[in-house]
């Protein structure tokens, strides 16, 4: 007996598969009972742009880690700005493990990030301006040092300039020494800034 060719439009009958692979039937395949249905749905969605939203959405309620990581690995590859926006507000959530892997998703997404970096370091809430600096710490970009330098020169609070100072240890150069020393007056009574400001400046010149 011959084989009879599926159509294209099927689905693949692999145990995990049961959905069309088109776009209506990946996103029906979201919300199904099995974490493995919901996890190849989730990587099969890297290849369509306009599911975005729907990721984000799964990415809020799902309770299994395998398809959580699934999600953010097609947000990434899709990259746009829905994609970044969305896990930028990821960073707002009330479940740390969500906001712990949206950094570290955005870590890996420098190119569709930058144009959203300087609104992030301009957040009103002190804990979105440590995330964007934290973020900054993997970001391969040439404005990293110029944007670390904005914080310790205008960000009114010390947590957030400490976290900036400490990267800039690392990856200062002269150009940051004059924010690093004006950056002690602005907060004559933290010690911590003043030690980890000439700490940066004591390798800055070293380099």
């Amino acid at each position: 007996m011959g084989l009879t060719k599926k159509p294209a439009h099927a689905a693949r009958h692999d145990g995990a598969r049961t959905y069309a692979r088109e776009l209506p039937g990946l996103l029906a395949a979201l919300a199904d009972p099995s974490a493995t249905v919901r996890r190849w749905a989730a990587r099969d969605l890297a290849t369509h742009a306009d599911a975005a939203p729907d990721l984000l959405r799964q990415l809020a309620t799902e309770p299994d880690r395998s398809v959580r990581e699934a999600l953010l690995t097609s947000l990434v590859l899709i990259g746009n700005p829905v994609a970044v926006q969305g896990l930028i507000a990821c960073l707002r959530s009330e479940d740390a493990n969500l906001r712990n892997e949206s950094v570290e998703a955005l870590k890996s997404m420098p190119a569709a990030l930058a144009e959203f970096m300087p609104a992030m370091l301009a957040d009103a809430d002190q804990d979105m301006r440590i995330f964007a600096v934290n973020i900054l710490e993997s970001l391969r970009h040439p404005d990293v040092e110029q944007w670390l330098i904005n914080v310790i020169s205008r960000d009114p609070g010390v947590n957030a300039c400490a976290t900036a100072v400490d990267l800039l240890s690392e990856v200062g150069t002269m150009a940051s020494a004059q924010a690093l020393e004006n950056l002690k007056s602005r907060f004559p009574d933290e010690p911590y800034i003043a030690f980890a400001a000439d700490l940066a400046l004591k390798r800055i010149r070293e380099d």
